[in-house]
């Protein structure tokens, strides 16, 4: 008897490997699956922005990169003692402005270069809710922004985006600033609470009808996974979820790793990508007493497999973990 509903395995259009670079914008659930591809040591850069949750704020980030759009202070905003910018995530927040700018400009070189070197994209929406700079005597619509950085609700007109709508904007940077690359999309199972159960569930059905609609015009440029479905239908239980009720546990999060790995990567990057754990998890043991032989035995073997991996994968990059190893053997 089977009580659950497993998730069957499809591979991209173009499988990823060690040598191919990305880019993860959007929800807390991109960064999730980009910090495993960076422990599995791939070349992946995440939400230069910050967290992003909706598809027009992601669109706006990845045109703002391919431009390289510098900010002036006229970005700014101020909040309490803060200054912010609606396009960014809260952790650029300063109460000095040009420290703000400094590290959103920053952000935008890093970021653009990242775009510019990215073989593939990983894009989670989170939300079809999106809420817009209002003017003060109507909600003529200013743009949608990224962060609302806890500013009074009548700042903004809230609505839902209509599955054409994103449609129609990812078409225009298919045929733009993400010509040529892959396109992984995914919608991200955390819930949005705040939008009401049934607001939530008409939001992911959005995201969810744009996202298919997107894969069947360009089923050789962009690919699905399935991490909402993994959560929703194939775990379904409280116990998979984190103490909030809304986010990925820990179990669940090596879970959906688990399928995305079987999924995107080569067999060759599995195998490194399973390498390379073992050694993160080496390095991030912290022995009793670290003056014993026993102990000096083991940070010499692990010293030993990074050379080895090197030469295995000379696409791997051990050289945090060789120095570690090797600066902490006792003398």
């Amino acid at each position: 008897m089977e009580f659950r509903t497993p998730i069957e395995n499809t591979s991209l259009c173009r499988p990823i490997d060690h040598s191919r670079q990305g880019l993860a914008l959007g929800s807390c659930f991109a960064e999730l699956i980009a910090g495993r591809m960076r422990r599995a040591k791939l070349p992946i850069v995440v939400n230069p922005f910050g967290t992003l949750y909706n598809p027009m704020s992601v669109a706006d980030t990845i045109e703002t990169l391919e431009a390289g759009r510098t900010f002036g202070p006229e970005e700014l905003v101020q909040c309490g003692e803060l200054w912010c910018s609606f396009r960014f995530h809260g952790d650029f927040d300063s109460p000095d402005p040009a420290a703000a700018l400094e590290a959103m400009n920053r952000a935008v070189e890093e970021g653009s270069q990242a775009l510019l070197q990215a073989d593939y994209l990983i894009v989670t929406f989170g939300t079809a809710w999106v809420y817009e700079l209002a003017s003060s005597d109507s909600h003529t619509s200013k743009g949608v922004v990224a962060n609302c950085h806890r500013f009074p609700a009548g700042m903004f007109h809230r609505r839902r985006l209509s599955v054409q709508e994103i449609v129609d904007r990812y078409e225009a940077l298919l045929q733009g600033p993400l010509a040529g690359k892959q396109l992984i999309l995914t919608v991200s199972p955390v819930r949005h609470l705040r939008d009401g159960l049934a607001g939530n569930s008409l939001s992911k059905a959005t995201l969810l009808v744009a996202v298919h609609e997107l894969q069947e015009r360009h089923p050789e440029q962009v690919d699905y996974f399935p991490a909402y479905e993994m959560l929703i239908d194939d775990l379904r239980d409280y116990r998979f979820y984190a103490a909030d009720m809304t986010h990925p546990s820990e179990t669940a999060a090596a879970y959906v790793w688990e399928h995305f790995a079987q999924t995107a990567l080569t067999p060759r990057s599995r195998e490194a990508a399973r390498e390379a754990e073992k050694i993160i998890a080496a390095a991030a043991h912290r022995p009793f007493n670290p003056q014993t032989e026993s102990h000096r035995q083991f940070l010499a073997s692990m010293a030993d497999r990074i050379r080895e991996l090197e030469k295995q994968y000379p696409e791997l990059d051990f050289a945090e973990e060789s120095a570690y190893f090797n600066m902490t053997q006792p003398k």
